[in-house]
């Protein structure tokens, strides 16, 4: 049973990458995770992204990607996990400060922040290693280079 998330706002300027590719992505989070789960992901513009960075992490800047984690009662049985917003003109101006591959780094946002919502986190260095092990072992199955490099 193949994941597919919900996209919403997908009607930008920008370059957003297709259902399917978002789809391959998740779903090889859910490989190694073991797990079906589904995700919803919307796509922002920075002020729509700065507003909620704002309001739930009390930075007021636009940011790549944030995660909201489903938070239900044990007793209730649900794939979704969690929300993915995704600002589309942060990851394209990173991908071209970064001289990379915008494609690639689209990946790596939302293997990133689906991991989040998988309860991994980059707080503390231990943690950071843990992550980003994981996500460049993730990328790599997909043939996608080490982004960190």
């Amino acid at each position: 049973m193949p994941m597919k998330p919900t996209l919403l706002n997908n009607d930008t300027q920008y370059k957003i990458p297709s259902i399917d590719q978002f789809d391959t992505w998740i779903q090889t989070v859910i490989d190694h995770h073991g797990s079906f789960f589904q995700v919803s992901i919307e796509i922002v513009d920075e002020l729509a992204s700065q507003e909620l960075n704002n309001t739930y992490r009390n930075k007021n800047k636009s940011t790549n990607v944030l995660s909201f984690a489903l938070d239900l009662p044990e007793e209730v049985e649900e794939d979704l996990i969690g929300d993915l917003v995704i600002c589309a003109p942060v990851v394209e101006q990173e991908a071209i400060e970064q001289n990379k591959s915008l494609i690639q780094h689209w990946a790596h946002l939302t293997i990133h922040g689906t991991l989040h919502l998988l309860g991994f986190d980059h707080v503390k260095d231990d943690d950071a290693e843990l992550m980003e092990a994981l996500e460049v072992e993730l990328l790599q199955k997909l043939g996608i280079a080490n982004p960190y490099e």
